[in-house]
């Protein structure tokens, strides 16, 4: 018997961004809302930690007070190859930069205050959909609501437990590995720097706190030819771009080891699975180097709760919500995924790294273009 305080309209398993916004807007909204978090807030992600200008005003608007943060404000990026050739440009759009640590932490005590029953240190261990009702099993008790956002992330055991149809066209010469330091060093306030090494590229910039976030991926290949040893292929791969070796040796590492995560794969998942409505990196993966992350899990919340208002308020059906979410996906993300993956695929190249950066620095506009094309309007 499922106790009445466990029955809730929305569950949101997963606790990143895109969760967190949307119930936020949620609780706003009157909706009662549980959000399940395996991890304890706050906690380190593997994250680039820039977040594209364009979701600014929106996570000002559901109560983040960022102006008051004096967040570091990106204006340009520059990309480099091993052989020491550099291409720089003003960014046409512009983000700002903010730890995970910071950024999910404060807007898990937003979500708290505003009502959300935010169950941290608290992994799913199941969830079944029958008749019209999910359960939803987690290590904190039975829980039972109307709609379920799935918001896990890359992947976790639940994807094989809905038996999601990504998993079976897996690539394993497409995954990758990402380690992320924060350090500090002098470098500029306003840049992001993406630096190409073999099989892999490496990011840097600022975020609060005078610290820098040093975030990079490489194929899963790489590290497992090293042994598995982070610091081996540090040294042996990354070190062979100047800039890296740089940044590496003369920074200030505040970490006493990096953070890390495998399994990762750029592409388009689905939006919709079992009657579960996807957020985020659990829809689908775009390459770290457009910085575009979570502002796509964001916009995907702010759209997503609009029509769950619709469907509580009876103007639409399950079915109805479940479709305008899955073309709203695809019609979004889904190219700025393809365009971003063919810009991994390029800066993982050595040769094609030098080739594109003589190529944008002959003709800057279309450097402008092809950022622009991984990004959207502010919402």
């Amino acid at each position: 018997m499922i106790q009445e305080h466990n029955k809730f309209q929305v569950a949101i398993i997963g606790g990143g961004v895109s969760g967190l916004t949307l119930a936020v807007q949620l609780a706003d909204a009157g909706y009662s809302c549980v959000l399940f978090e395996r991890n304890r807030y706050p906690f380190h992600k593997v994250c680039g930690e820039y977040v594209s200008m364009e979701s600014w005003h929106f996570l000002e608007r559901i109560g983040l007070d960022l102006t008051e943060m004096k967040l570091p404000q990106i204006k340009e990026v520059r990309v480099s190859s091993p052989s020491g050739h550099m291409f720089s440009q003003m960014h046409p759009i512009g983000g700002f930069g903010i730890s995970r640590y910071t950024l999910d932490s404060e807007l898990a005590k937003l979500a708290k205050d505003k009502g959300v029953q935010v169950k941290d240190a608290c992994k799913v261990t199941d969830l079944k959909f029958d008749s019209e009702v999910f359960t939803i099993v987690s290590e904190k008790g039975i829980y039972t609501s109307e709609l379920c956002v799935g918001a896990w992330g890359k992947q976790s055991g639940l994807d094989n437990k809905l038996s999601r149809g990504f998993l079976k066209k897996q690539d394993r010469t497409q995954n990758y590995v990402g380690i992320k330091y924060h350090v500090t060093l002098d470098f500029p306030d306003d840049i992001i720097e993406l630096h190409n090494f073999k099989n892999g590229y490496c990011g840097m910039s600022k975020i609060e706190e005078n610290k820098y976030c040093l975030c990079y991926m490489t194929v899963a290949e790489n590290l497992k030819k090293h042994g598995g040893d982070i610091k081996r292929m540090e040294k042996e791969v990354l070190y062979q771009n100047p800039f890296l070796k740089t940044y590496f040796t003369k920074s200030h590492f505040l970490f006493e080891k990096p953070v890390a995560i495998s399994q990762i794969k750029i592409g388009y998942k689905s939006a919709v699975e079992a009657h579960v409505l996807m957020l985020g990196d659990t829809a689908g993966n775009i390459a770290p180097l457009s910085g575009n992350g979570m502002s796509i899990a964001m916009r995907s919340s702010f759209f997503l709760c609009q029509q769950v208002e619709r469907y509580f308020k009876q103007q639409i059906s399950r079915e109805q919500l479940e479709k305008r979410y899955e073309r709203f996906w695809k019609s979004q993300f889904r190219s700025r995924i393809r365009i971003s993956g063919c810009l991994q695929y390029l800066l993982k190249n050595t040769a094609l790294t030098n080739m594109a950066i003589g190529l944008f620095k002959r003709i800057p506009a279309l450097g402008d273009k092809v950022i622009r094309a991984t990004y959207g309007s502010p919402f």
